[in-house]
């Protein structure tokens, strides 16, 4: 599993003094490079001043990727319109590539812009500007000690070569995120290091603020939707998998397959509609919100499916208030887009929590199927595989009362649901 880590702010890109081979010898002096690797984000940031005033967007909250949607965290770049990435190649003086910078990128795009505009309605586009030769780090790829718990003066030591190195050939300014991508043939290089780097500080480089960083140790053939997974952390998108204090364990006991914020191997990747109404991909239109008592019947067309002219037209996402940090979520998951290989179709239920961080279960798939699973070969996790309700089943939710019950479909894939909501929070 990929993810985050949060580093104090490096030097600026040539104000550090000595060369690259002494810096990493120094690595240990605090003093000289930025060390710290902290355990809790440091980044949470200002709030837009657009406020949504919603009685079911959560507010969002001081937790690492708040689920709270009623204002924008403006640290992030909100990927609405089109942003531009660079992709940069870092090699290596133990090994040549094997791989040329074009076969890396290929890898990557356009599978990666076109999973964004089929999960954003086209409201999003992801341009990428590759470099498209190889930029030669100063030390061997064993030498930065490379791993997903990661020494943190030796990830220190590396970004500050990397950025040092990549300022030479491009001009920061003009992008919007930043993929630093190492050799996959280098022997120092691990998978499991892939992650989004955030400075509690933005570095100021070519008259911008670099506020994170995409680095990339993918082996080849990378994992499956495992840029796209980073970029949303770059969009401010939380982890939705659990990961063991032991390392051992299942991993995506809170979502399964139902996101790729939970796992870049999900069968159904598409992002889960409160991510969607949280980047802006769904507008209020496509949304019911449920935050009276009593019982309401609402269509659902599936958040996968296509919008725009000819398209079926109609909310794709069910909110149902149950407290002050907390909502009940209910979407329709079929067949079509990014969730063309699911496992199975429905009405998927979650809790949401704006309270929760990032990896803590801030969203939690409720499993319609408790007792049973489904695609035993391919699912990330098996028991929620089959989580959806089907037409005639329901659940009700046992922290909230809520019941959710599917009465049918319709000739355009559409889910009717019925929600009784027995009382109003406080």
């Amino acid at each position: 599993m990929s993810g985050e880590v949060d580093v104090l702010r490096p030097k600026t890109p040539g104000g550090v003094g000595g060369g690259p081979r002494t810096r990493l010898r120094r690595a240990a002096a605090a003093a000289t490079s930025f060390t710290a690797l902290l355990a809790t984000s440091l980044v949470a940031g200002p709030a837009s001043a657009a406020v949504l005033g919603d009685a079911c967007a959560l507010t969002r909250t001081t937790a690492h990727h708040s689920e709270g949607l009623d204002t924008w965290n403006t640290t992030y770049p909100q990927p609405k319109g089109e942003l531009n990435a660079v992709m940069v190649f870092l090699s290596f003086p133990d090994v040549e590539p094997i791989a040329s910078p074009d076969e890396l990128v290929s890898d990557y795009f356009p599978a990666t812009s076109r999973f964004f505009e089929r999960a954003s309605y086209g409201k999003f586009r992801l341009q990428i500007d590759p470099v498209r030769k190889w930029l030669e780090m100063p030390e061997e790829s064993t030498a930065y000690g490379i791993g997903r718990d990661w020494d943190a003066d030796l990830r220190a030591a590396y970004l500050n070569d990397a950025v040092e190195l990549v300022d030479r050939a491009v001009d920061f300014s003009r992008y919007d995120l930043v993929y630093l991508v190492a050799d996959p043939d280098a022997p120092g290089v691990d998978s499991d290091a892939t992650k989004v780097v955030n400075f509690d500080e933005p570095m100021r480089v070519d008259g911008t603020d670099l506020r994170r960083i995409v680095t990339v140790f993918e082996q080849r053939p990378p994992d499956r939707n495992v840029l796209a997974h980073e970029t949303g952390h770059v969009f401010d998108l939380p982890d939705l998998y659990h990961r063991p204090k032991d390392g051992k364990g299942d991993w995506d006991t809170y979502v399964g397959d139902w996101d790729l914020m939970g796992s870049q191997f999900g069968l159904s990747p598409e992002p889960i509609g409160w991510h969607k109404w949280k980047l802006g991909w769904l507008d209020r239109t496509e949304i019911n919100c449920v935050h009276g008592g009593g019982e309401t019947a609402h269509l659902l067309v599936p958040v996968a499916a296509p919008a725009g002219p000819g398209a079926v037209a109609g909310p794709r996402l069910l909110v149902v208030r149950t407290g002050r940090a907390t909502v009940l979520a209910v979407e329709a998951r079929a067949a079509v887009g990014n969730d063309m290989a699911t496992c199975t179709e429905g009405v998927l239920v979650y809790r949401v929590h704006s309270e929760t961080a990032s990896a803590g279960g801030p969203v939690e798939i409720l499993d319609a199927h408790p007792r049973s699973g489904a695609c035993w070969e391919s699912s990330v996790y098996p028991e929620l595989a089959d989580a959806p309700l089907r037409v005639g089943e329901g659940l009700t939710d046992p922290e909230s009362g809520v019941s959710v019950d599917v009465i049918g479909t319709d000739t355009d894939g559409r889910w009717t649901v019925r929600v009784e909501r027995p009382d109003v929070p406080s």
